[in-house]
């Protein structure tokens, strides 16, 4: 039985869309509009919910309040290293040089960053930087950010649809060139269909590290639907298997499984100790301890549980009571409401229990660096969807960083292809078979989608976790094609509840595809990396300073690699200079 008849759809056109309001969205909506180019945005969650939200820690720049000394170079050193060299340096370059700017714009946009006693913008130590080039607003950073984003867009008129989601991008071939000319959306409650028409597209939709049974991010969002819309319209994907593990979620309740327990617990001074009362970073970093990049915690966190010196359930206990409340209530005021709320645990006299969770996407859509272009023309990528910026280890507070400089890139030369063009281009079959599409999928089946999901989000923390090996990997391999055979047999049928069933379903596509490329890759780097580790090859391997690159030919993924890119003769002698960073009064998040 199906639900919706051809035809039966609204058109809108625009000359830039954007696919996502989070941070990269919408400063990349915002730059476009400032280019004279008529801009919508839509996205599938509510505008200030977006998973910007949840970034608390801070937001990288060389401003020198704190440390004058500081300069661009070395945040590009600090950056590339600790990212284990597979990082594109180009890319690197054009964030550590332009974060000044985008900071300082938003300073002037009105957020509330925390200030200096002569007025500067505030500066803090975060892990394996050099410097105090952190800024911050409180732990809220984030969605103080999105705040002040939504303030601009809302000043000059941009039109946001929420609750929107896009079920494929619009892409005419001719010939071996692919051109975007807009996106397929359908509203989550009302199921009504509207075809986007537009001259360029920026894709800002997020990561997939919801595909993880443990993950900081939140239901029915980051489940890698942008990378399905991305490798379905022809892109090309890089470095899936680099999947951040921030190294402290929540374990209980089930409900809250994973939800971020910020780094700063330990910035402040909170102990990691294993159920037999061990303080047992001594044994993984004995000079950093508890301070140790996030790569490194995560990894031992995860080692004391699977051996057997975990807590009863499967995670490692962080304590900071020995500082005392007031101190606590001061500097962590979030967490101290956290686990008072959900689990009515005080932690200024009892430990929290904590492990390893899913956390951010390195990996995502190849890009160029200069002008977040893809290899679709007139389609663009920014944010966590994208890769090229963190290698094998991201640095808390570049990823705000990373938003604010490529999505202003990515709406400028959107706009500017735009400007360029001579005609639209629109493809009324391509427009009808993406209808079609939706037509199939909404019908009666035997199988639901959050049953799949979670079962997707079972293979891959047990097969492709923190820890991977061959033999798991090719398992989690055989298990996802079994689940991916089920998706094509989904219930799906509008309720009084909306088209919730249709959305879950396209999650679960994209679940689907984003797990199957995270493996393949993983695969094909026998080697350990950064948060990449395998305990069949448990050494970096020098020959593997590569990005694996994956693209679907033929409907099917398929795996390449190419070298990374070297370094301009200007950062050589700083590569080379680099030396070890004292962790003395560092957060890490």
């Amino acid at each position: 039985m199906r639900y919706y008849k051809m035809k039966q759809f609204r058109t809108n056109a625009c000359n830039v869309l954007i696919i996502g309001s989070g941070g990269a969205g919408l400063r990349a909506a915002i730059q476009a509009h400032e280019d004279g180019s008529e801009v919508l945005i839509i996205g599938k969650r509510i505008r200030n919910d977006a998973h910007t939200t949840l970034a608390s820690g801070g937001i990288n720049a060389v401003l020198g309040s704190r440390d004058p000394e500081d300069n661009w170079k070395q945040h590009f050193v600090d950056t590339y290293q600790e990212g284990y060299n597979i990082a594109d340096p180009k890319t690197v370059e054009i964030l550590v040089k332009d974060a000044p700017n985008r900071i300082n714009e938003l300073d002037e946009w009105g957020m509330p960053f925390a200030k200096t006693e002569d007025g500067k913008l505030d500066q803090r130590y975060f892990g394996a930087h050099t410097y105090r080039r952190t800024c911050y607003a409180g732990d809220y950073t984030g969605r103080a950010i999105l705040n002040t984003l939504l303030k601009k867009v809302e000043e000059l008129k941009i039109p946001i649809i929420d609750l929107m989601y896009v079920s494929e991008l619009l892409v005419d071939k001719q010939g071996s060139e692919k051109h975007c000319f807009g996106a397929l959306a359908f509203d989550i409650v009302t199921g009504e269909r509207t075809v986007f028409l537009a001259d360029s597209v920026v894709l800002a939709a997020g990561g997939h590290t919801r595909i993880w049974r443990r993950s900081s991010s939140r239901r029915d969002e980051n489940t890698g639907d942008s990378i399905r819309l991305a490798l379905k319209a022809g892109c090309m994907l890089a470095d899936m298997e680099m999947v951040q593990f921030h190294p402290t979620g929540m374990v209980h309740p089930e409900s809250l499984a994973g939800t971020l327990v910020t780094e700063a617990v330990r910035g402040e001074g909170g102990h990691l100790i294993n159920s037999k009362g061990e303080r047992y970073m001594k044994n993984y970093d004995p000079e950093r301890l508890e301070l140790s990049t996030r790569d490194r915690v995560a990894l031992a966190n995860y080692n004391e549980i699977i051996e057997g010196r975990g807590t009863e359930n499967n995670g490692v206990f962080l304590d900071i009571s020995h500082i005392g409340k007031d101190v606590i209530l001061e500097k962590l005021p979030r967490m101290y409401r956290q686990f008072m709320e959900s689990q009515m645990l005080d932690i200024s006299k009892s430990p929290m229990e904590v492990a390893p969770t899913a956390h951010y996407s390195m990996g995502g859509v190849v890009v160029d660096a200069e002008t977040h272009s893809t290899h679709v023309k007139g389609l663009y990528a920014a944010g966590e969807c994208t890769t090229g910026v963190h290698g094998a280890n991201r640095l808390g507070g570049n990823s705000l960083a990373e938003i604010l400089v490529f999505g202003k890139i990515a709406g400028h030369e959107a706009s500017n292809y735009s400007e360029n063009l001579n005609y639209q281009r629109r493809n009324k079959k391509i427009i009808m078979n993406a209808n079609k599409t939706l037509d199939d999928l909404t019908s009666n089946g035997d199988e639901l989608a959050r049953p799949l999901q979670r079962a997707v989000r079972d293979i891959m923390w047990e097969y492709c976790g923190v820890i991977r090996d061959e033999k798991g990997l090719k398992k989690g391999l055989l298990e996802l094609k079994k689940i991916k055979k089920a998706s094509n047999n989904i219930d799906v049928r509008p309720s009084a509840e909306g088209f919730i069933d249709l959305a879950l379903a396209l999650d679960l596509l994209g679940s689907i595809e984003s797990a199957e490329s995270t493996i393949l890759c993983a695969m094909e780097r026998k080697e350990s990396r950064g948060a990449h580790q395998r305990k069949d090859y448990d050494k970096i391997d020098e020959k593997q300073n590569v990005n694996y690159i994956v693209e679907m030919i033929d409907g099917k993924q398929m795996i390449s690699s190419k070298r990374v890119k070297t370094i301009s003769r200007e950062l050589e002698k700083p590569m080379k200079n680099y030396k070890n960073i004292s962790i003395v009064g560092r957060l890490l998040e």
